[in-house]
């Protein structure tokens, strides 16, 4: 059996990249949804590779399994060549039993799909953004509350001189995440390609206790302006919350940056 390894760990990869994306929405955890398609290729070809492999092993098994067939038929007659024979069968080329250790990460992955990003890895990262200049954003839509991304929150919050979130109510969603002051945040992480290039956007929320760390939510109300357009005292922004909601983690748990 251990010459059906390669095939055995190509096709738990591939199978386990098919589950991730063709047959659920896993694969949003760790890439943007514009390449799936690359994902489902690929998991299709490690499938298929896994079935060639598996063939061309099991035709070298019965080759073989012929050449000994050939080799007892003159044991009687060639003692000492039986006893070569014997001895390079003692010494096959399969690889080392430990070899199949290799399949265990493709099985996790298969039957355990890891987490989305959450407050772990949002406290871990520095309080560094990307320098943007102060500026006019687009006017919000009318109407009372206006659903908003953190990162277009956040943007708004910190960068908009003509202050357009000033009397608006907002709706955010996103996971709770807490300073260790008691401080706590709706947070989300914003990716460019994948969960790996991921950064944080969060605002601040007063007015509401806050749920336990990573619990999603959504919550509702007004922008409290702190500090100067581009200023640090901007960030985080504040959210003076009146009504807060546990909802599900979406499908989708990362905003695109």
């Amino acid at each position: 059996m251990r010459r059906y390894g390669p095939a055995v760990l190509l096709a738990l990869v591939g199978t386990a990249i098919l589950r991730v994306s063709l047959f659920s929405e896993l694969y949003l955890r760790y890439v943007q949804a514009g390449l799936r398609p690359y994902l489902v290729v690929s998991g299709a070809a490690l499938v298929l590779l896994a079935v060639a492999v598996a063939v061309v092993a099991r035709g070298a098994a019965v080759h073989e399994a012929a050449g000994h067939e050939g080799g007892d038929a003159h044991e009687d007659d060639e003692d000492h060549a039986g006893h070569s024979h014997s001895d390079s069968h003692s010494h096959g080329p399969a690889g080392p039993r430990v070899a199949w250790f290799l399949t265990l990460p493709a099985l996790a992955l298969l039957l355990f799909p890891p987490p989305a990003l959450g407050s772990y890895s949002a406290e871990r990262e520095a309080a560094q953004r990307a320098a943007q200049g102060v500026g006019t954003f687009p006017a919000l839509p009318s109407g009372n509350p206006v659903d908003l991304t953190l990162g277009e929150f956040g943007s708004r919050a910190v960068y908009d001189s003509d202050r357009s979130l000033k009397g608006r109510t907002v709706r955010l969603t996103g996971f709770v995440t807490r300073d260790g002051d008691g401080t706590w945040y709706v947070t989300r992480l914003l990716v460019s390609c994948c969960a790996a290039d991921a950064t944080t956007a969060k605002a601040e929320v007063r007015g509401v206790e806050a749920p336990p760390v990573d619990t999603w939510v959504t919550v509702t109300g007004t922008w409290r302006p702190e500090g100067e357009p581009g200023s640090t005292e901007a960030w985080p922004p504040v959210v003076d919350a009146t009504s807060l909601r546990r909802v599900r983690q979406p499908d989708n748990p990362y905003e695109k940056r």
